[in-house]
């Protein structure tokens, strides 16, 4: 049986040359020259939500490399998260969840839509809004207090932070509760000579951004699912359907099905390149670089212990025509994956080496401190508001996630109350206006 069977069935299709009297518009015309494999649910083509033939099969391929039953999505783990938390909701039979504060935006949202009520797991003093730790014992110390519909995590986080999922998964399930993670920069995890992804480390549902470290197009993920689950293929299609187009790319999912076998010899692949990025770590921290954390194809630089901002690293590194992932006042992140090249590498490093270390900077990021909710989260999302200048917000409830994506980790939640110490917050990440709750509104 052919690895590739979405793969095979468009390319036949379209060397047959047929005439084309169907969706889309283009009608393989090359505009941008990949219209021939662009199709639809045309015949033999299969539904992606209710898959009988070649999606099915490639679905499956990917779960047998995964160890776990896996499902596509062409939206993304955005697509995935509202999934997920609507699956977990609807199993429970609860409305609570108990999230890592670092995150993502989709999650804020997909709470909105399912008018969850959200609690939080706090960061500690240590923490960065962007990367959060949470611990077997803080999720102990907070199930005694509330029981919600699922736990869910950020691991790895948008800087390379990871959670102790295994710790974290035994609590969870000695207390009766599922385990819900975004694993969305963690693809590749399940492949390392340890894996360390999120279903091999006892997970009940699971989603990955593939795009962001597989060979996939922009858009494609995955939803993995803990084998024998109460949760079936069907409630999972039906939870997807809910939120996603009807009309997914049929690119993005021959790129998710050509990543089967390129899966195949992938560990070796990620074996070979590895041991290049660590000897990258090594030689930067001789150079008096501070890094951090452990996700192993992430590589993130503590600016200011160097004497600059992320943002100016992130400039000078621009001029040499070196796009990094994310930068802000305090950290520049890049990505890899073995398919970045040894020229890379050494680009990277020589340039990073090329600039004179200064007096590292004593300017810190303002400190963590929860603010008063005062509406839910979906409540503060749907209610009339109104755009300030954030020097103008303070009193005032947020109504949106005002932060930019990367790495889409709100500083403010919907639905808290502004403080001074909250809009110099928004201020030293660079937001310069809010969408507030309006006045008017009986609070």
């Amino acid at each position: 049986m052919s690895d590739t069977p979405i793969c095979d069935f468009v390319r036949d299709y379209a060397q047959k040359g047929p005439a084309r009297l169907h969706m889309p518009g283009h009608k393989g015309v090359p505009f941008l020259g990949c219209e021939t494999l662009d199709i639809t649910e045309i015949d033999g083509a299969d539904d992606l939500y209710a898959p009988q033939g070649i999606i099915a099969e490639s679905e499956a391929i990917a779960g047998e490399r995964f160890g776990c039953d896996t499902y596509y999505s062409a939206e993304g783990s955005s697509l995935c998260i509202r999934a997920m938390l609507f699956l977990a909701g609807r199993l429970s039979g609860r409305s609570t969840v108990l999230a890592q504060r670092s995150a993502h935006k989709a999650f804020l949202y997909a709470a909105a839509l399912l008018d969850l009520d959200v609690r939080w797991l706090h960061p500690h003093a240590q923490d960065t809004y962007h990367s959060c730790t949470v611990t077997a014992q803080d999720v102990e110390a907070a199930l005694k207090t509330v029981s919600p519909c699922a736990v869910y995590l950020t691991s790895p986080d948008y800087l390379g932070g990871m959670t102790d999922v295994a710790a974290v998964a035994e609590v969870c399930h000695r207390h009766g509760v599922q385990l819900l993670v975004d694993n969305a920069h963690g693809a590749y995890l399940h492949f390392l000579a340890r894996p360390q992804h999120p279903m091999d480390l006892g997970a009940d549902l699971c989603c990955d951004s593939a795009h962001k470290t597989l060979p996939v197009l922009t858009g494609g993920a995955y939803l993995h699912v803990r084998a024998h689950s109460a949760v079936d293929a069907r409630q999972v299609k039906e939870a997807l359907a809910l939120f996603g187009s009807t009309s997914p790319s049929y690119l993005i999912l021959q790129s998710l099905d050509r990543a089967n076998a390129y899966l195949r010899d992938y560990p070796d692949r990620l074996a070979l390149f590895l041991p290049r990025l660590d000897a990258l770590r090594s030689a930067l921290r001789g150079r008096g670089f501070a890094l951090y954390g452990s996700e192993p194809l992430k590589l993130t630089v503590r600016a200011k212990a160097y004497g600059y901002t992320g943002d100016t690293l992130a400039r000078i590194l621009l001029e040499q025509q070196i796009v990094c992932e994310m930068h802000d006042p305090d950290f520049l992140v890049c990505m890899f994956t073995p398919e970045n090249t040894a020229d890379d590498l050494r680009r990277l490093s020589a340039a990073l080496e090329a600039i004179p270390r200064r007096t590292p900077s004593d300017d810190v990021p303002p400190a963590y401190h929860p603010l008063p909710s005062v509406l839910s989260v979906r409540q503060a999302l749907f209610a009339p508001r109104e755009t300030l200048p954030v020097r103008d917000c303070v009193g005032r409830i947020m109504a949106s996630a005002a932060v930019s994506c990367p790495p889409a980790v709100p500083v403010v939640l919907c639905g808290e109350r502004l403080d001074r110490e909250a809009v110099r917050r928004l201020e030293y990440y660079g937001v310069q206006t809010c969408a507030v709750v309006r006045e008017n509104l009986h609070i």
